[in-house]
């Protein structure tokens, strides 16, 4: 039977991790990490959400919020998991399960602490530091909508520039690396290519649910949102900055999800700063990367079952040669 060449929504997402990457499906998640000694470790858990199943969190706009959280916290959780094989053998050697088991709750609260800390440093970052300086050449600058405008372009080269930077940086290289094997994994299996490592190195390393696309998205939005909304008062500048974060997320949400299951012009339009900004966040993967994002997959997605149901075909064994 001939394949249909359009995109099929799988409903899997991911991330990268420390040499290794996060599949997640539903509330099922796999974490397949390259160790020190070439051996591929895969951890497979839950992950219900901080508000679990809770109707208010499937409400569009809200969700997204939820959606951005959870991501945080999942996404911090497997990053240390990751990590811990990268420690030092002499604290890994004196580290028991007991001991592991008691410092649960206070890894817990590290984590909680730390995601608070990232979100607040980001938005000073991407959304406060382009205000203040704004507001600063508005002391010269007379004309509110220059002004806003002004601010947003900031905010997009502080965004960009932030982006760029990092993406020289020796390990995050490789972080993008891992990065583009999990979007070919997913794009190869939305495509309906069987999992196999010739048909994930030929998939595209680009992909409209990218986390990149959802935060150049945040940016893009929060430029639209704080040019019609304009108050005189400074504090209260602040503040609705602040407020309307929330509001900004899960509007970015909605896009991405909707050009998520689309494939029309104008999806492709909208979809397409983001999948240039994926040229910076992903880079080539070689095939030992590939490799441990397949494993990844493949522990909780039967994508077999997937291409039978989408496609119409079956995969033999033939075809994994």
């Amino acid at each position: 039977m001939t394949r249909k060449k359009q995109t099929q929504y799988s409903g899997i997402g991911g991330q990268a991790v420390l040499e290794g990457v996060m599949m997640k499906n539903k509330d099922k998640y796999a974490v397949a990490v390259r160790k020190p000694d070439g051996d591929i470790d895969i951890q497979v858990e839950e992950y219900k959400g901080v508000c679990g199943d809770k109707r208010f969190t499937k409400l569009p706009l809200i969700r997204g919020v939820f959606a951005f959280i959870d991501s945080l916290v999942l996404g911090m959780r497997v990053t240390m998991h990751s990590a811990s094989f990268y420690e030092d053998e002499e604290e890994e050697k004196n580290t028991n399960k007991p001991e592991k088991a008691q410092g649960s709750k206070s890894d817990d609260i590290m984590m909680g602490f730390t995601v608070v800390l990232s979100v607040l440093i980001a938005v000073a970052l991407f959304m406060m530091l382009p205000f203040l300086i704004s507001d600063f050449l508005g002391r010269y600058i007379r004309n509110a909508s220059v002004i806003a405008i002004l601010e947003g372009i900031l905010r997009i080269l502080i965004f960009v520039g932030y982006i760029a930077a990092i993406s020289l940086m020796k390990d995050i290289k490789r972080l993008y690396m891992y990065h583009g094997a999990e979007h070919k994994c997913i794009n190869c299996i939305e495509k309906g290519r069987p999992l196999t490592v010739k048909d994930v190195m030929r998939s595209s390393r680009q992909h409209k649910r990218c986390g990149t696309s959802f935060l150049l998205f945040v940016v893009l939005v929060s430029v639209i949102v704080f040019f019609f909304i304009r108050v005189d008062n400074m504090a209260l500048k602040l503040v609705l900055r602040l407020l309307l974060v929330p509001v900004i997320a899960g509007i970015s949400y909605e896009i991405i999800r909707l050009a998520g299951r689309s494939d029309n012009i104008i999806i492709r339009l909208i979809s397409a700063p983001g999948l240039w900004m994926q040229r910076l966040t992903t880079k080539e993967p070689d095939e030992e990367m590939v490799k441990v994002a397949i494993a990844s997959v493949e522990a909780v997605f039967d994508w077999k079952a997937y291409l039978k149901e989408t496609f119409g075909y079956e995969v033999d064994d033939s075809w994994l040669e």
